[in-house]
């Protein structure tokens, strides 16, 4: 099979032996694979236990073409999308210990087959493309975690939704505007302002403008629930835009650990800071469900060749994107 290899010194297709089944777990041809940060963060060395050669990707629909145990024939020939959860563990709130994340150091999706375990796998929705399906898993799962189980966010929440560019950040989007919250997101480009702003936003920040946050501050509107992944020195402002009691849900810090955090505003204001990872089994399942009962359709940016794969790559670097980056695979 082919399989593009990630080396210390090389990033490229390579010809690979199809992986052999153990029991319990099957085999699937993927068609289109997604990519997400932590792939590209894996690719510059910024991840811990970077275990190398390594094939990416997290995120992948296929068919199952081969089962190691005959009671799992059933699942040959479905299309399906690949939980990309290893070992969660038995706590719903948070990962065990064990926990790993498909694509290194297991084998990822940026491959002709991948082998998984037969209970990661959920029938692709019917009413999505093949192209769709492949960009929900990790960023869907990650923003159904951060939004409902870490945020509680209703139709009553007035939810700010940072950076909605990053995949996560646009499933968080779709997901609040489809339980009818007032949701408001923030970029540094107009294009995506104005498109979601078509897709059921409320309100939009520039956060170009060095005082975007301050005027909003002055203009009264504040917010129950702010999502982000960026972090850096932007948290306090993120914080004084939050009302009283508020939750500031962050599921990363690409802008790193901020330089000072306004403590007596916490405190004071009785704001609460959430943590958040991607979510449990049973998240993934609610959040496909969702996905169906809302009729979900994920923005999809641009979808490259199996050989134009270093391309994609370069394409989220730049941070050229809105939406999900696929990778056609068959």
């Amino acid at each position: 099979m082919k399989a593009f290899v990630l080396r210390e010194h090389s990033f490229e297709v390579e010809e690979m032996p199809i992986p052999e089944l153990n029991s319990g777990e099957v085999l699937v041809k993927i068609r289109f694979a997604a990519l997400n940060h932590r792939d590209q963060w894996i690719r510059v060395g910024q991840y811990a236990k970077i275990q190398l050669p390594a094939v990416l990707g997290s995120d992948g629909v296929g068919v199952v073409e081969k089962v190691y145990n005959e009671e799992d024939s059933t699942w040959i020939g479905k299309t399906v999308l690949i939980n990309p959860n290893i070992n969660w563990g038995n706590n719903p709130h948070v990962q065990d210990k064990a926990y790993q994340i498909l694509g290194m150091p297991t084998q990822g999706t940026l491959a002709t087959y991948v082998k998984v375990n037969r209970d990661r796998l959920v029938e692709k929705p019917s009413y999505l493309t093949d192209e769709e399906s492949a960009a929900i898993p990790l960023a869907g799962l990650t923003a159904f975690n951060a939004l409902f189980n870490k945020g509680a966010v209703t139709a009553e929440t007035r939810v700010l939704i940072s950076g909605v560019g990053g995949g996560v950040a646009q499933f968080a989007f779709l997901f609040a505007v489809a339980s009818r919250a007032e949701v408001w997101v923030s970029s540094s480009k107009e294009k995506v302002l104005e498109t979601c702003m078509k897709l059921g936003a409320k309100g939009t920040i520039n956060y170009k403008n060095p005082d975007a946050f301050k005027e909003l501050t002055k203009s009264s509107v504040s917010f129950d629930v702010i999502i982000d992944s960026a972090g850096g020195d932007q948290v306090n402002a993120l914080l004084s835009c939050l009302k009283p009691g508020g939750k500031y849900v962050f599921y990363g810090a690409t802008n790193g650990i901020p330089s000072g955090l306004n403590l007596r505003a916490i405190f004071w204001n009785h704001l609460q800071l959430l943590g958040s990872t991607m979510g449990s089994d049973q998240d993934f399942n609610s959040m496909v469900a969702f996905c169906e009962r809302h009729q979900i359709h994920p923005i999809i940016d641009k979808c490259f060749d199996f050989n134009d794969t270093a391309l994609a790559f370069d394409r989220m670097a730049a941070g050229q994107q809105f939406g999900k980056i696929l990778v056609k695979v068959e």
